[in-house]
């Protein structure tokens, strides 16, 4: 059961839309599905060291992050605003629309860091698993479960986005894919400048 719980609210986290969801899919129509999927690896395996940390009730971790918010956040921040400039800016087949993407280790590692910069996120995870009854319950079994099913779920959700924006791609025309990009781009940046007043408050 709380496998099953765990692959729901992995699969319902990534499908929610926010800055890596729309950065994802843009990545698959600008470079096609590994690029998609390799970026939605990376936050999948943050949503997987996030959900260890709260399967698993590593509190000296979690308040670790939760203290660090203003920084994480700041470097979470800014880096949003850059991509979402460059994606702007960026024309249809520019093959480098995004120096983090320029190749797959930077694809999946730039998604990855911004996931983990998000100060909200730890405590989603945190209040979300006490709230389901999935935080540590002294068995290391079920917690890896959970940790697994939140892994599952997350992955799933990135296969689906990379097929289906894939599948955009390949009858999307220039003039659709610049107008993604001018809509990505905003939508980025104003991630990215939410961020940071949120923090400025």
């Amino acid at each position: 059961m709380n496998f099953l719980k765990g692959l729901a609210f992995g699969f319902l986290l990534a499908a929610t839309v926010g800055p890596l969801w729309i950065l994802c899919f843009r990545r698959t129509l600008a470079h096609g599905r590994l690029f998609g999927f390799v970026s939605g690896m990376g936050v999948a395996t943050a949503d997987a060291i996030y959900g260890f940390v709260a399967a698993f009730g590593l509190t000296v971790v979690s308040n670790f992050l939760i203290a660090q918010k203003f920084w994480l956040g700041a470097i979470g921040g800014v880096f949003l605003c850059w991509l979402g400039v460059k994606t702007l800016l960026s024309r249809p087949g520019e093959r480098a629309a995004e120096a983090p993407a320029s190749s797959l280790a930077l694809a999946y590692t730039s998604t990855l860091g911004l996931t983990l910069t998000n100060p909200a996120t730890i405590l989603a995870f945190v209040a979300i698993f006490a709230g389901l009854g999935l935080a540590s319950s002294g068995s290391y079994a079920e917690a890896s479960m959970v940790v697994l099913g939140v892994t599952l779920g997350s992955a799933i959700w990135w296969v689906m986005l990379a097929l289906g924006a894939g599948w955009l791609r390949e009858r999307s025309t220039p003039k659709l894919l610049r107008t993604i990009n001018i809509v990505a781009g905003v939508s980025i940046l104003t991630f990215g400048v939410v961020q940071l007043v949120a923090l400025a408050v």
